[in-house]
């Protein structure tokens, strides 16, 4: 079929459907919902069987769900109308929640329904439950949504519905003087990503993100008590919560003692003791674990962004871990994203941004090397989350890469201002796929899906999604248990 994504942004949700519709034989185009002569125009050049809409902001016009067949993907159950869905599930801790793809018509989220999914729906973050639970129910109901249509003998049904409001800052205060901890977490995940929740730090509006329990520390409800790396810890009435992200008034986002670096400058330092995870919850984006004579370690960037620092101290972890007595380490990355390589917001917010990227882009490359030059253990990395540009190939930096099945690849940099790139690829990627390969996925600039990697020779293996944390430790044991081990070292 002519399919057309119609779409506000070319998000993780919509790149995975547009690889899996092209897969499966149907022609594509994607068009930007900005305006509504946008829209009509590239109906009209195209001339699509049907428009799917993944990810909208707006109302799709009447001018053109009356005369084509519109399917909308929602982010609620069967019979949830109206903006918001996932913010209000995951505020209220609902035990399941799904995605529902239906018909467009004047009524928001009213019209037939062509296919729906549901999922148990975890306590986390609104963006990992977009990334993971929604973009896969999202996908299994548009195939079969896209089937039926095909078809031709599917009739929709109509449902009855429940409208709700669109959230707005009231819905999402806190109060750190009366609401529990968990409380204050379900709010702060419900609106992780986007939009933030509307508070102050240091008696400064700001709007909050990337909130961490804390297990140990406390303090007075309200109370600034320190600061670790580029989080601040604030109490609350039975516990406390560690705040990575801030976007101030007219600001962009960043780590929180980096927006308010005066400020946090004067809070105490908690650190941790070492690499070693801690045995309780607490802000750790760097963490390292060990079993059957595999390293494991873990980064939990947020975004996947990773600043000059960041880099510094995951080169200084990785050495620290090659030190250990392994024979294998495995590079687990973060549960959302491996790696989207430097981090751009860091860059642009800093006194000369110029300085900050060759800072940022050498520390990356350092890591790189620290990685390529390992002798002492084999390296894995098991890239159980999206990656892009310099993740890319940064993960590409180990002897061996196992991707998992639904990671969403973008090995490319020129839709960041054109850039060449760096992270060793010109030495890693000709190897791998040849020159004219390497060359073709430099310049494509689309997304590569696990399985392509694979085919192509730029990854190693692809593993199913369901138990790849349990299958990557499987494999990382066999390999340290290899008698052949000394030789492949």
């Amino acid at each position: 079929m002519r399919i057309l994504l119609l779409t506000h942004s070319f998000n993780s949700l919509t790149q995975r459907l547009f690889c899996a519709l092209s897969e499966r034989g149907h022609q594509l185009s994607v068009e930007f919902d900005i305006a509504d002569a946008v829209a009509e125009e590239a109906v009209e050049l195209f001339r699509p069987e049907l428009i799917v809409a993944p990810y909208l902001r707006r109302a799709i016009p009447e001018s053109i769900w009356s005369r084509h067949r519109c399917l909308i993907v929602h982010p609620g159950i069967v019979g949830d109308r109206g903006p918001s869905a996932l913010d209000w599930a995951i505020s209220r801790r609902l035990p399941e929640w799904g995605v529902t793809v239906l018909q467009a018509e004047a009524e928001m989220d009213a019209g037939p329904v062509w296919a729906a999914e549901t999922f148990l729906l975890r306590a986390a973050r609104k963006s990992s439950v977009y990334r993971n639970e929604v973009t896969e129910a999202a996908l299994r109901a548009v195939l079969t949504a896209v089937e039926r249509c095909q078809a031709g003998d599917f009739v929709p049904q109509r449902v009855p519905g429940q409208a709700h409001a669109l959230m707005v800052q009231a819905d999402r205060a806190l109060d750190w003087a009366r609401m529990a901890t968990v409380e204050l977490l379900a709010r702060l995940d419900a609106a992780d990503g986007a939009p933030g929740i509307a508070d102050e730090l240091f008696g400064q509006p700001c709007q909050l993100f990337d909130a961490w329990p804390e297990a140990t520390l406390k303090g007075a409800p309200g109370a600034l008590l320190g600061r670790r790396e580029g989080a601040v810890l604030r109490a609350t009435v039975d516990g406390a919560l560690w705040l990575g992200h801030v976007r101030r008034a007219g600001g962009i986002k960043l780590p929180a003692t980096q927006a308010f670096a005066e400020e946090a400058a004067a809070l105490p330092e908690l650190p941790l003791a070492g690499w070693w995870k801690a045995p309780c919850p607490t802000w750790q984006d760097i963490a390292y674990e060990e079993a059957g004579g595999v390293g494991f370690l873990s980064f939990e960037f947020y975004n996947g962004a990773m600043s000059t620092a960041q880099c510094r101290r995951l080169t200084e972890a990785f050495r620290w871990a090659a030190g250990r007595p392994t024979r294998v380490i495995v590079l687990r990355g973060g549960s959302d994203f491996w790696s989207n390589g430097i981090h751009l917001n860091t860059i642009e917010a800093a006194d000369s941004p110029a300085d900050e990227s060759w800072a940022n882009i050498n520390a990356i490359d350092d890591l790189a090397e620290a990685i390529l030059r390992c002798q002492t253990q084999l390296t894995v990395a098991a890239v159980g989350g999206n990656a892009g540009a310099g993740g890319c190939f940064l993960a590409r930096a180990a002897d061996q890469v196992w991707v998992r099945d639904g990671v969403m690849l973008n090995p490319h940099y020129r839709n960041m201002g054109n850039l060449y790139g760096s992270e060793f690829w010109t030495y890693l990627l000709p190897p791998r796929v040849g020159a004219d390969g390497a060359r073709a996925i430099m310049q494509r600039r689309l997304p590569m899906t696990a399985a392509e990697s694979v085919a192509l020779g730029f990854y190693d293996a692809c593993l199913p999604g369901p138990g790849f944390t349990v299958d990557v430790a499987r494999r990382a044991a066999e390999m340290a248990a290899d008698p052949a081990f000394p030789a492949r070292l």
